[in-house]
């Protein structure tokens, strides 16, 4: 299944390897995915508890989560000596998650409509996960390759230059997955010879809910890759906690007023920094960076200073030029051509004076 020789040789890379240890692990199956830690956990919560009751409880979880894990990876605790919890951190997970759609506010729009009613918000998403579709994916980062991926429809962001707006903006009619029938395809991917499994979209936060009852189901360790534009809450940063061993966040853009007039992100520059500090908190980090035509004083450049700065010189970064116009990105006049080289070769640039060292380019 190998077609990139990248995909063997990252196997090798120091930076890589060095960044993202646990999940290499997991991978081979030297350590175990979050999701199985998380099934491990009990607790006592009751269903009439108050939500704010369940959130004291899930911080306490989460500290006792991050101890128990540590516990595993040092060697000082056998994972597999332990039993499955009859009611579990990631059941309360999902006890919150699902509390969450009755006035939805899983991303930073907070639209508070009733999913539970079958209404949907900004994203388009309802009650039942819609897949676009599952396959072993080729063309990611080189230690995700070959990666299941899953794409789910809908979407948290209108980004004119979208590559894949039919799947975020429902212009295809996709397929209805439960849980049970989703996790039974999770599996047939990692047996397949899948690095990982991929929750991408469109935007998988409004599926957020659906993902952690799906690997309620799911009994076989395999990556959990969190494929996100970062445009979600702190709730569902805190709920991510624990459930997602790799976050592959997109860095889209700067400070400014980009964010909001290209893909109707306000508030993205602070948003998506509170979760990537959160993503480092809590597990391991791959960042996107999709270099846009004549953005490159105002985005690239303030990301990968914050990058460096804040989250480490020896971050994974992916610094992509595969930009290309399309579906609406006319409506911006410098988004309606292709990089030019020296626009790479500027980004690149920046990210080495910011003294990045883990690139990918």
């Amino acid at each position: 299944m190998f077609q990139r020789p990248d995909a063997i040789a990252v196997l090798n890379d120091k930076l890589a390897k060095k960044s993202l240890a646990r999940y290499f692990a997991i991978m081979q199956n030297q350590s175990p995915a979050k999701f199985l830690i998380a099934k491990k956990i009990p607790t006592e919560f009751h269903r009439n508890a108050s939500t704010r009751q369940l959130w004291r409880e899930h911080a306490a979880l989460t500290e006792e989560f991050n101890r128990i894990q540590r516990e595993i990876d040092e060697g000082r605790r056998d994972f597999r000596a332990m039993l499955t919890s009859e009611k579990s951190y990631l059941d309360l997970k999902i006890e919150i998650a699902n509390r969450t759609l009755s006035s939805c506010h899983l991303c930073v729009r907070k639209c508070s409509v009733n999913r539970l009613e079958g209404k949907s918000g900004y994203c388009g998403c309802g009650l039942e996960m819609t897949v676009s579709s599952i396959f072993e994916h080729m063309g990611e980062e080189p230690e995700l390759v070959p990666s299941g991926t899953v794409f789910t429809l809908g979407c948290t962001m209108r980004c004119k230059h979208c590559q894949n707006w039919t799947i975020s903006q429902w212009m295809e009619h996709g397929q209805v997955y439960d849980p049970v029938d989703l996790a039974r395809e999770v599996q047939r991917l990692r047996l397949g010879g899948c690095r990982n499994v991929n929750l991408v979209g469109g935007e998988p936060t409004p599926w957020l809910p659906q993902w952690l009852k799906t690997f309620k189901h799911a009994e076989m360790s395999v990556p959990v890759v969190w494929n996100s534009n970062s445009y979600y809450n702190s709730e569902s940063a805190a709920l991510l906690a624990g459930f997602a061993d790799v976050y592959l966040l997109d860095f889209k853009y700067g400070p400014g007023r980009c964010a909001k007039e290209i893909s109707d992100a306000p508030n993205y520059w602070e948003t998506c920094v509170y979760n990537h500090l959160e993503a480092k908190k809590h597990g391991e980090l791959i960042i996107r960076i999709l270099v846009l035509p004549n953005h490159l004083e105002c985005c690239t450049k303030p990301i990968v200073d914050w990058i460096a700065k804040n989250l480490g010189a020896e971050t994974r970064v992916n610094l992509m030029f595969q930009y290309r116009p399309g579906w609406k990105s006319f409506e911006v006049p410098e988004l309606s051509r292709r990089l030019t080289r020296d626009e790479m070769h500027r980004a690149i640039r920046l990210a080495r004076e910011a003294n990045l060292s883990n690139l990918i380019t």
